[in-house]
């Protein structure tokens, strides 16, 4: 089968049509002050503004050490990755988030992200900075010292960290496939349009990165106890071993 023929299936296993999908958002918007509702959509947007600050740090801070004309290149082709990888996760989120044991990985993966970004705000480090992206000189990240490692770091790091947006959103939104959507429609606009502003109010306001941290730490629990134990849709790792 080829990854066309997968693609296809997996997004044919999504939400459903537009129709389908605008009826599950006015539904859960609909409901929205309902306690549930609400702290999954706030979740959602605390996750998103997070993680697209983040992202932006990360690129160009990776790309700090580089020419001026390099930097530019590596950076518009890191957010341009990081915006197509999003629309990708996104599309094939419901098929994922089905994988057996998929949840329970995804879990650990944020708590290592939860980690790494409690690591940037504490200690910070000694990064040239890129002028591009504010706050990317205190990441506590190497810059890279050639145009090719710079580019293949900043993949590697978006496909890291476009998976832990979307399995986060999704794991934050799980029963309210309205908000999922609307959160990863945010989640693909605020990381295209407002990345650099973002990652400059996390550096001012260093008290938002913290939130947004500990959000991000109670999603990882949340999505490990549930990829252990399964839920009405997806089996659990525990199940593995029955």
């Amino acid at each position: 089968m080829s990854i066309i023929t997968l693609l296809a299936a997996a997004v044919a296993s999504g939400p459903g049509s537009p129709a389908d999908i605008w009826q599950h958002i006015v539904a859960d918007f609909s409901n929205i002050t309902e306690p549930a509702a609400l702290a999954a959509f706030g979740s959602v947007l605390m996750i998103d503004l997070v993680l697209a600050g983040d992202n932006a740090i990360v690129v160009g801070a990776l790309a700090a050490g580089l020419p001026a004309d390099q930097r530019k290149k590596v950076i518009l082709i890191g957010i341009g990755a990081a915006l197509v990888l999003r629309i990708l996760f996104a599309l094939i989120v419901t098929w994922l988030m089905g994988i057996v044991g998929l949840i329970f990985a995804g879990g650990l993966l944020l708590l290592w992200v939860s980690w790494k970004f409690w690591r940037e705000i504490r200690e910070g480090g000694h990064n040239p900075g890129s002028e591009e992206i504010a706050g990317d000189e205190a990441s506590g990240i190497r810059s890279a010292k050639s145009f090719a490692g710079a580019a293949w770091a900043v993949a590697v790091a978006d496909v890291s960290m476009s998976l832990d947006n979307v399995l986060a959103v999704a794991g934050a939104a799980r029963e309210h496939p309205g908000i999922l959507v609307v959160g990863l429609l945010l989640s693909v606009a605020l990381m295209g349009l407002a990345a650099n502003f973002i990652a400059q109010i996390i550096n001012k306001y260093r008290w938002i990165a913290y939130v947004g941290l500990a959000v991000i730490v109670f999603v990882a629990f949340k999505m490990i106890y549930e990829g252990w134990i399964g839920s009405e849709t997806t089996l659990g790792v525990a199940s593995l071993f029955g």
